[in-house]
């Protein structure tokens, strides 16, 4: 990525958040750091089909694209419809949705049984505990047996809600992010780990 285009990038960003923080979550995209530590756990030889929450102005979506394998195919959902056009020129490859609580309808319109990751954005902790509880559920509904979570998020407050539903395997914290933030890997129970 270019210069011009990294800066234009922070600013369409920041924009967003002035304009709808508790949607956006920070005040700038995910740095490398962050979004190594999102892809590395993701078992990329065998994902068939793996989901990006929220992805902004693509800072995540870029080392998915690096990441993948030939053959995995990947949704992407972002609620904002300028950031959400913006991925669909960026990314043409990847199918892109606007509402990450209607991924099982997604699935069933392409005829997927189910994902091998879901990798989120999402700043769930700024979002009402019933929309938290729509989206927890469709992503534990979503994803295959044995699947992984992989959510960054500025704190630990989202940790009792999904022990409720996932075994977490690790926690990370990634200091060289702005602001600084955790890594949560989790696991839905069944399946074989991967």
């Amino acid at each position: 990525m270019s210069f011009h285009a990294n800066v234009q990038e922070k600013v369409l960003f920041l924009n967003k958040f002035f304009q709808s923080p508790k949607e956006m979550g920070s005040v700038t995209p995910s740095s490398r750091f962050l979004a190594r530590a999102m892809t590395k756990p993701v078992p990329w030889a065998q994902a068939q089909v793996v989901a990006e929450l929220g992805a902004g102005t693509g800072a995540l979506t870029r080392f998915i694209r690096q990441a993948k394998g030939p053959k995995t195919k990947v949704l992407l959902f972002e609620k904002e419809q300028t950031l959400r056009e913006q991925l669909a020129v960026r990314f043409p490859e990847f199918s892109c949705h606007a509402d990450a609580c209607s991924m099982g309808k997604v699935l069933n319109q392409q005829g997927i049984e189910g994902l091998d990751a879901v990798i989120s954005g999402l700043p769930f902790y700024n979002f009402p505990q019933q929309l938290r509880d729509r989206l927890i559920e469709q992503i534990t509904s979503s994803l295959k047996p044995g699947g992984r979570f992989i959510a960054f998020q500025y704190s630990l407050q989202m940790k009792p809600q999904l022990e409720q539903y996932f075994d977490i395997e690790t926690i990370r914290f990634v200091p060289f992010n702005f602001p600084p933030a955790f890594v949560y890997v989790c696991r839905k129970p069944g399946g074989t780990p991967q």
